[in-house]
């Protein structure tokens, strides 16, 4: 059955970016990954955007809209330095892949 109602379903890939066909996908799903940890840290601590502007040295603005998605501009050593800054270790292990692979990138936050 097939009419104008009918909805199509897509299986994604895992990764949003390159699903919606942007250019380097797998930097842009690392650096979401980096900014959703920054915002998990910011709701546990209950920080205002004004107190995360203070300690990450930025504008509430530039808070503001990292948190909303817009990290573009910032580098992944940017994004890791925000979150020493927010008091947590970073540990950067590179390891063998498990299968005969392209590399990839990923994080662990624990």
């Amino acid at each position: 059955m097939s009419g104008k109602g009918d909805i199509r379903i897509e299986r994604s890939s895992g990764n949003v970016f390159a699903d919606l066909g942007r250019p380097d996908p797998d930097l842009h799903l690392l650096k979401a990954g980096l900014v959703s940890r920054i915002d998990q840290i910011i709701r546990e601590r209950r920080l205002t955007q004004v107190r995360v502007a203070e300690i990450l040295g930025i504008s509430q603005p530039d808070v503001s809209r990292l948190l909303r998605g817009n990290f573009r501009d910032y580098s992944v050593e940017r994004l890791l330095r925000l979150l020493t800054s927010l008091g947590r270790d970073v540990e950067i292990v590179i390891r063998k892949p498990r299968a005969r692979r392209q590399g990839r990138l990923s994080i662990e936050a624990i």
